[in-house]
């Protein structure tokens, strides 16, 4: 097992802000020296286009941009050619839904999401039910902030063309059996398209063994750079798909009236793309592997059973999302009727850096019965010092504003 305060001095970003609780890593993660340095080195003696240039600055570049696509595979276990790169998660998902979605889906065919889901995994699907007549359909999350199994199997249909889940809830840390509700939805004729955004950081993950069509991250929030992000998609499903955008790269051979394509993950990959940042998000996937991901996931689960605890100590604050051992790095929570913005900016006095808002999971606060929340969440470089730090500054946040309470 890795020591957290070991790997905190892999990140500059401590070291230049002293004293901060960072505590806002489901939203973004922080950058590790190595991939801080594969950025710079990239740009400072390998820089040039990919694919296309016969002289030897391209051929570096290229060798490194698709040994950035072998990493991103092996830390996945998929094959290269099922790896597309793209900005983020929520492209990823867009991909899916308007490539895949708008070729197959009909009138009266049905979308089954969750009510967890990230709005990247909800609107990308209304706007092509809009355009096709499809329906769409939601699991509820039960009170104790989890997936309602029996809703989810009344739910599933010989109609259902499309399951769009989360593998990990970024308001409440619930973790979803993701292979069965796959393997179940799968045996229904259903696509399988899974946002691990929250779940590619802090689990391993074994495409190969989830069941599912399609996997999308960000890598933004597992050490990589911003603007570099992957979708895997199986191999078959991906040869069937028309492009989803268009222009030079992802093309075979174009007359003025028609063109053809070229074979995936390249379809899909049109124009130059993030070169520099999918080389540095290869690097962090590689970071994470030599922590260990079950390392990494074992870390998690035991700081948030500690931050949970510890958390029950503050008087008026109201914990969201389920208890047990599969729950994730992320605690939500309000204190008493104070306005989360407000929280967050006593927290933010006192150096600890925390989330508010609806976390881009509205229809998830309506069921939760809240407008906003307070979001604290974990990773690497974290420890029980950090959740320390958060329960003493809202505890004097409490006294602050306790006439408000």
């Amino acid at each position: 097992m890795f020591d957290p305060n070991e790997v905190k001095r892999d990140f500059p970003i401590f070291a230049n802000n002293p004293g901060l609780t960072f505590l806002d890593s489901a939203a973004s993660s922080q950058k590790p020296r190595v991939v801080i340095d594969a950025l710079a080195h990239y740009y400072e003696y390998d820089h040039a286009n990919v694919h296309r240039g016969a002289y030897e600055l391209s051929q570096r570049a290229t060798e490194a941009y698709e040994h950035a696509r072998a990493q991103l595979a092996g830390f996945l276990n998929a094959d290269p050619d099922e790896i597309v790169f793209v900005r983020n998660a929520t492209e990823a998902l867009n991909l899916v839904a308007y490539a895949w979605g708008l070729a197959n889906l009909r009138a009266g065919d049905e979308i089954l999401l969750t009510e967890m889901e990230h709005h990247a995994n909800l609107v990308p699907w209304q706007l092509a039910a809009q355009r096709t007549g499809a329906q769409i359909k939601a699991v509820p999350v039960t009170a104790a902030g989890r997936l309602d199994l029996d809703a989810f199997e009344a739910l599933l249909s010989e109609r259902t063309r499309v399951f769009a889940v989360t593998q990990m809830s970024n308001v409440l840390g619930a973790v979803n059996p993701v292979a069965e509700l796959a393997a179940a939805a799968r045996e229904r004729g259903a696509l399988v398209v899974v946002d691990g955004a929250q779940g590619a950081p802090h689990l391993p993950v074994r495409v190969d063994e989830l069941n599912a069509d399609f996997y999308a991250l960000s890598g933004h929030k597992m050490l990589g750079p911003t603007g570099a992000g992957v979708l895997w998609g199986r191999r078959d499903v991906l040869g069937r798909m028309p492009p989803f955008l268009g222009g030079g790269s992802m093309i075979d051979r174009v007359e003025i009236t028609s063109s053809s394509y070229t074979a995936p993950p390249q379809r899909f990959e049109a124009g130059t793309p993030a070169i520099a940042e999918a080389i540095g998000l290869g690097v962090a996937a590689e970071y994470l592997k030599e922590l260990g991901m079950d390392d990494v996931w074992e870390h998690d689960r035991r700081l948030t059973r500690y931050a949970l605890e510890r958390l029950r100590e503050v008087p008026d604050l109201h914990l969201y999302g389920p208890t047990g051992e599969d729950r994730g790095a992320v605690v939500a929570f309000n204190l008493g009727s104070l306005h989360p913005h407000d929280l967050a900016t006593a927290l933010d006095e006192r150096g600890v850096a925390v989330r508010t808002g609806h976390h881009c999971a509205q229809p998830l606060h309506r069921r939760l019965g809240v407008a906003a929340t307070a979001r604290a969440s974990f990773y690497v470089y974290n420890d029980e010092s950090d959740v320390d730090r958060l329960l003493e500054a809202l505890l004097e946040a409490r006294e602050f504003f306790k006439a408000w309470l």
